[in-house]
């Protein structure tokens, strides 16, 4: 490896399309984040290519703000894919030990993986992650890392996330076309927790909540494992819809109305304090209250959490898990979200922002970033520590179309 090594990650929203940039030294294996670029997305809605020739050039648009940015020329990065079309299941995966001592090496430990392949996908879905969350060693089972151990038999636990192949070979083509080759497509919530979350709170029990424009995903961890993985078509654009009908104006008024206004508390505002609609946009008449805007954009606040635990409800874990919900995405600078969230989930609640990295950006503590610079973590794990044993948590991500095995990840811990 050469003394610097770049890796960029490339996020595509409905709403944004973020790309960050890290500098991993040889020397100390630090990650230092040197650039990143933000632009509106376009042809893009609920995470799904709606027009590949928008979604190219709102491509490029970013990439090219982010190599005058760093200098440098970018052709290829970590792509995240999301979308109310990610499904996932559970899975196992058994081989016999083929080695008269009856060691295990990581071959085998690939073999049992690509066992727990052999599940029912959906018509035109495909596999894009597998993740392996114990192994069982004959009679022995809660293993974590088997390589190196004796026996005869080895099964895993998997988790298999799946996303459909229309929409991931449209992204796939997008990407292509904009001049950027795909190092790897990860699931967007996958990547975030690489940059929001500790192991201590995989450890105990956490769910991930990414709050985007369109969608908003679940990602739920529970002794190092993802216990649970969700995409809901719901995001912060409805707010902003709901906002333009209460408050009879135009999205993008409304859109500036939330961003200037807006909290999710009602009772955090002044009963009184009225707006003039001038202040935000010159054309538009008439004010408006405060306390009338908090309390539309709180009811749209309380469905979309109510439907987060009616998935937490799903796994039993419902006011169960002891890190409680770390919410990001763009979603997540709303004022109030916290607290909202500490009510309806009845949990510990907080922002999420990128971890384990450095940066002399002051933008990096955005938690809409966190998918971004997650990706760059996740590359550091592919080309760093791909040669090692794998720790408490690991995966095992496929190609763009996830037609090739690669070989097995251990992930860099924060």
């Amino acid at each position: 490896m050469s003394n610097v090594e770049i890796i960029a990650g490339l996020d595509i929203g409905s709403a944004n399309i973020r790309m960050a940039v890290g500098e991993l030294s040889g020397e100390n294996d630090q990650v230092n984040i040197i650039g990143l670029a933000e632009g509106p997305s376009a042809g893009v809605s609920k995470g799904t290519v709606r027009s590949i020739e928008e979604v190219v050039d709102a491509i490029r648009g970013t990439v090219a703000n982010a190599e005058r940015m760093t200098g440098l020329t970018l052709d290829h990065a970590y792509v995240a894919i999301s979308g109310s079309h990610v499904a996932s299941q559970k899975s196992k995966g058994v081989i016999a030990v083929a080695r008269p001592d009856g060691e295990i090496r990581e071959d085998d430990v690939e073999r049992t993986l690509e066992a727990a392949q052999a599940v029912s996908v959906p018509p035109n879905y495909e596999i894009l992650h597998v993740l392996p969350r114990t192994f069982t060693i004959d009679n022995q089972s809660g293993i974590k890392d088997p390589i190196g151990m004796n026996g005869v038999r080895l099964e895993v636990e998997a988790q298999i996330i799946e996303g459909q192949s229309a929409h991931i070979k449209n992204v796939t083509k997008a990407v292509n076309l904009a001049g950027i080759g795909i190092d790897d497509l990860v699931l967007a919530s996958l990547a975030g927790s690489e940059s929001s979350l500790t192991e201590r709170q995989k450890d105990l029990g956490v769910a991930l909540l990414n709050i985007g424009a369109a969608t908003t995903s679940l990602l739920v961890f529970e002794e190092g494992d993802i216990l649970h993985v969700s995409v809901l078509p719901v995001g912060s654009a409805h707010i902003t819809n709901d906002i333009a009908i209460g408050l009879r104006t135009n999205i993008d008024v409304a859109e500036l109305i939330k961003i200037q206004y807006g909290h999710a508390v009602p009772d955090r505002v002044g009963k009184n304090d009225e707006i003039d609609m001038r202040t935000v946009a010159e054309e538009e008449e008439g004010s408006f209250s405060k306390r009338h805007l908090a309390e539309i954009i709180e009811a749209r606040v309380e469905e979309i959490f109510h439907m987060v635990d009616k998935s937490l409800r799903e796994v039993g874990r419902s006011g169960k898990l002891p890190s409680g919900v770390i919410i990001t995405g763009g979603g997540a600078k709303l004022p109030g979200m916290v607290e909202v969230a500490k009510r309806e989930f009845r949990l510990p609640a907080g922002i999420g922002v990128p971890i384990g990295v450095e940066s002399a950006i002051d933008k990096i503590n955005d938690p809409g970033l966190t998918t971004a610079i997650g990706l760059v973590r996740w590359g550091v794990v592919n080309q760093m520590f791909s040669p090692r044993p794998f720790g408490n948590f690991q995966l095992k991500g496929f190609s763009g179309l996830g037609k090739q095995v690669q070989s097995i990840i251990r992930i860099f811990k924060p």
